[in-house]
């Protein structure tokens, strides 16, 4: 399975956040939308970061709570791991296991296409699980 598989069954739809927005605004989008990551984007769609909950927390726990009023610019993560339609879900647990990413920004032709979490690719692995083993049932029960 692939990441334009993924893309194709939950859709293209990215809760994004400008550069220059505060970090109390990243907040009430996170929660309003109940969501774990906001990719930062300027005006061409193009990604410039990523801010997650984990983002948030590591500056409030070093600045306070005044840290809210600073520029998502200043907590989020500039040097995005990114992934492309043709990657595979294996792929994408190798790259989230290894970095302990649990978001990753799907790009095309440059510009932001979709986003990934963890859920997504746990989830698709338990269908794969569940699919294997209706067939192995299946193939037992035939032979």
């Amino acid at each position: 399975m692939t990441v334009k598989a993924i893309l194709d069954a939950k859709g293209h739809d990215v809760m994004t956040i400008g550069p220059d927005s505060t970090l109390a605004d990243a907040t009430k989008l996170l929660s309003k939308h109940r969501i774990g990551a906001l990719v930062v984007t300027k005006g061409d769609n193009r990604i410039a970061g990523i801010l997650s909950e984990r983002d948030i927390v590591r500056i409030v726990g070093e600045k306070g709570a005044s840290a809210l009023a600073q520029p998502v610019s200043a907590a989020m993560t500039s040097s995005v791991k990114i992934c492309h339609e043709n990657n595979t879900a294996m792929e994408l647990m190798e790259i989230m296991t290894q970095g302990r990413f649990r978001h990753l920004p799907v790009e095309k032709a440059g510009k932001l296409d979709g986003i990934i979490s963890i859920g997504d690719v746990v989830k698709l692995r338990i269908e794969e699980v569940l699919r294997e083993a209706e067939d192995i049932k299946s193939y037992i029960a035939t032979a």
